[in-house]
């Protein structure tokens, strides 16, 4: 079988290497999936939940074998590599306790004179196979929203990770088996999406499909998936606005976090801050000290703020937006350049055209746009001014600007004084627009996998 090489994007070295998997090796995996699904399905709810209660409780024993894992296959720092690990055994507590309280209710039929002489009950029982397909950006932490959920609901997944960073993925599957998981539960098909993605998407018996990716790719599937459950978690092009009252000290320490964190590859990256005229100069003379503390360079050393992009192709790609913005009469107040291979260096541009592809598209970059606004009205216009609608943020000491900016962004969820990165696991996540079709968040995830079932008594 032909193999992937898994590169480390800092030093470019090989770590391993995995299976290119085929559309064969996909209808393998749904005919012992098929199994793994009645498996589950007759699996006691107590066990569920004891399967992911141990996985988690594993993923904290092994947590720095991870994290380093981790960083070696995406080039995010080790600090945020121990982040996502603590993460993912979050999400996968989180799955067994809601997997403890999944139940359906009784259903008052006598309360509808057609239906007196009737008792009767709803149900959840699970869809049956969950095809999942991750991206390499959070290759835990994201594999953990999808498994868990899926297991904890009663699911088989057959999991498709990104060719980039399946190693981390594979541990996971491990971690389940060896705190339990029927061996047919669980399957990973490594490979390429064209390839192992396509056979998992198009498969007629994978009842249910859950994919994060990009916007180009996602917009297809549900023309190719067929008649099945789709839920997408795509792009965003993160806005924040920042208004006269609003403090800027915290505004820049937000903008910082949320801008930079795995070299801004985060789809809910602070992408646009579009700042009131009057506390530009304000907010600069805030946040630029700050960026430029940064340090950038190798993610293992513990000192490193910021490590790179996934590929040289992605560094190749920023380097175009940016100066193609530039040409159009952007102003680069710091950063602008390549520091390596895959290093690109913290940057903020000013007064960046409306129209620039960086101004309009996802930049998956360290890069942060300044973009002045008159009133709150031409704000809340710039912010909905995207194909996308995920996070968006307000800095705002006004109760009055907070709330018109939560009912009138369209996304899927409104930060105040908050930036827009941010996400708690136990929240309903997932954006409007171009950004996605349904809701991940473990509770909310394991409703979407799934199906009511009525029984009615006639009495």
């Amino acid at each position: 079988m032909d193999a992937i090489a898994v590169l480390n994007p800092y030093t470019g070295e090989e770590i391993g290497r995995v299976p290119r998997g085929t559309a064969r090796d996909v209808e393998r995996a749904v005919q012992a999936a098929r199994e793994g699904a009645r498996q589950m399905r007759a699996l006691p709810q107590h066990r569920r939940v004891a399967i992911l209660a141990a996985a988690a409780q594993r993923l904290t024993a092994e947590a720095e074998p991870l994290a380093h894992l981790l960083t070696a296959e995406t080039g995010k720092t080790i600090r945020e590599a121990r982040a996502e690990v603590a993460r993912a055994a979050t999400i996968l507590q989180l799955a067994s306790e809601e997997a403890r309280h999944l139940h359906g209710e009784t259903i008052p039929f006598d309360a509808l004179p057609a239906t007196e002489g009737r008792k009767g009950f709803y149900v959840r029982e699970p869809v049956g196979i969950v095809g999942a397909i991750t991206p390499w950006n959070v290759p835990l932490a994201l594999v953990a929203h999808k498994v868990g959920p899926a297991l904890g609901a009663g699911n088989a997944v057959i999991l498709k990770p990104a060719e980039q960073t399946p190693l981390i993925a594979l541990q996971l599957a491990r971690i389940l088996r060896e705190c339990g998981l029927p061996e047919q539960a669980l399957h990973v098909v490594t490979g390429y999406g064209e390839e192992a993605g396509d056979a998992l998407v198009t498969h007629p018996d994978v009842p249910f499909l859950t994919f994060t990716g990009s916007r180009e790719v996602g917009m297809q599937l549900p023309a190719r998936a067929g008649y099945k459950r789709i839920t997408l978690e795509l792009g965003g092009n993160s806005p924040v606005i920042i208004t006269p009252s609003a403090d800027l000290e915290q505004a820049a320490e937000g903008i910082v976090r949320g801008g930079f964190a795995v070299a801004g590859q985060l789809c809910i990256s602070v992408q646009r801050v579009l700042v009131q005229e009057s506390v530009v100069d304000a907010l600069i003379r805030e946040l630029l000290p700050r960026v430029r503390a940064l340090r950038v360079g190798d993610p293992r050393d513990e000192h490193t703020d910021m490590g790179t992009l996934i590929h040289r192709h992605a560094c190749d790609r920023v380097e175009r937006d940016v100066q193609e913005a530039m040409a159009a009469g952007a102003i680069l107040l710091t950063g602008g350049q390549r520091l390596g291979p895959t290093l690109y260096a913290p940057t903020v541009l000013q007064n960046v055209p409306r129209q620039a592809r960086i101004a309009v598209e996802e930049a998956f970059a360290p890069v942060v746009l300044l973009m002045p606004y008159t009133t709150l009205e031409d704000a809340i216009a710039l912010a909905n001014a995207t194909a996308y609608g995920l996070n968006a943020g307000i800095f705002t000491r006004d109760l009055e600007e907070a709330l018109t900016a939560a009912q009138e962004i369209v996304a899927g969820t409104v930060c105040v004084n908050d930036v827009p990165t941010f996400r708690s696991d136990l929240m309903p996540y997932g954006g409007r627009k171009q950004s996605g079709l349904g809701r991940e968040g473990v509770r909310f995830a394991m409703e979407e996998m799934t199906e009511l079932k009525v029984v009615s008594f006639r009495l």
